[in-house]
C-alpha cells in the first residue's frame, strides 16, 4: 500500500504516524508528498523575521514579506504548479538522523511528591537546535513539571490524551484532548499542568533561547540557560535597601 513520502535533499523516506522530523535551517530542500489517505502534520517554528525561504524549483526566495525574483514575475504557487507533481523516487532503505518514530525515542521517568511525568525528548532526539519538542505523559493527580515562567523561550502545548487542568498563577482552567495552550515569554506567571485521573499526555514545544532565565516561584529558583547554572533569589521590593 503507497504511503505518505518525505522528500529531503532528492531522497524520500516513508513516513507514517507518530514519526517526528526536524528540518534545521540551512539543511536543503524538503517536502511532505500525501499518501492516497491524505496526511495530517502538526508543524512547529520559530517566528524568526529575517529568514529566507528558497524554492529550488521556481528559483525564487522568499524574503520577509515579499519574493525575490530572478527572472521570473509569476507569483510562486503558479511557479511551482506549473513544475507539475514533484518526483517520487524509491523509499531509502536507511532513514536519516533527523527523523525519528516516537515509541523509539528514550522514554524518561521522574516521580516526586507534586511532580510525575514520563517524557520523551524528540527535539534532541531528531538533533534539532533551536528548538524543542518533548511528550510528556503526566500521571493521574501530579503535575508535568515544577510551575515556571520564562523570560526568553514560548511554549506551546498541544493536549494529545486525556484531561486535566493548566495551572496559570493562581487560577487553573480545564483542558482535554484537542486544546492547544500558548505560553508567551516575558509574562511573569508561572504555568503547569495537573493531571486528572485518565492522566494527561501532552506535546511541548518551546524555543532554546540562551538568553532564557526560568523562574520557579516555589523555591525561588532561577535558571540561567546560557550558563547551565541554576541558584536561589530572595525576592525583595523595589525599593528595598534603597531608601
Amino acid at each position: 500500500m503507497k504511503t505518505s513520502r518525505l522528500g529531503v535533499m532528492g531522497v524520500n523516506f516513508d513516513i507514517a504516524e507518530t514519526d517526528c522530523f526536524v528540518f534545521p535551517g540551512g539543511m536543503g530542500p524538503h517536502t511532505l508528498k500525501a499518501g492516497p489517505k491524505g496526511l495530517d502534520v502538526l508543524a512547529f517554528s520559530e517566528n524568526i523575521g529575517d529568514a529566507a525561504t528558497f524554492l529550488p524549483r521556481s528559483k525564487v526566495s522568499w524574503l520577509g514579506v515579499s519574493w525575490v525574483e530572478t527572472g521570473t514575475v509569476d507569483f510562486p504557487s503558479q511557479l511551482e504548479a506549473a513544475q507539475g507533481p514533484p518526483e517520487v523516487k524509491e523509499s531509502g532503505s536507511l532513514r536519516p538522523s533527523n527523523l525519528v518514530r516516537l515509541e523509539d525515542v528514550n522514554a524518561v521517568g521522574s516521580s516526586k511528591e507534586t511532580v510525575g511525568r514520563i517524557r520523551r525528548d524528540l527535539g534532541r532526539a531528531m538533533g534539532s537546535r533551536s528548538s524543542g519538542l518533548q511528550q510528556v505523559a503526566v500521571s493521574p493527580g501530579k503535575i508535568s513539571c515544577p510551575p515556571h515562567c520564562h523570560s526568553a523561550e514560548e511554549e506551546l502545548f498541544v493536549v494529545l490524551e486525556g484531561e486535566g487542568a493548566l495551572l496559570l498563577g493562581d487560577d487553573e482552567y480545564a483542558v482535554r484532548q484537542g486544546h492547544v495552550i500558548a505560553r508567551p515569554p516575558g509574562t511573569g506567571i508561572a504555568h503547569a499542568f495537573r493531571a486528572a485521573e485518565s492522566g494527561l499526555t501532552l506535546l511541548a514545544y518551546g524555543t532554546r533561547r540562551s538568553t532564557d532565565l526560568c523562574y520557579y516561584p516555589r523555591s525561588h529558583k532561577i535558571s540561567f540557560r546560557g550558563l547551565g547554572v541554576i541558584g536561589r533569589i530572595t525576592p525583595v521590593e523595589y525599593w528595598g535597601g534603597e531608601e
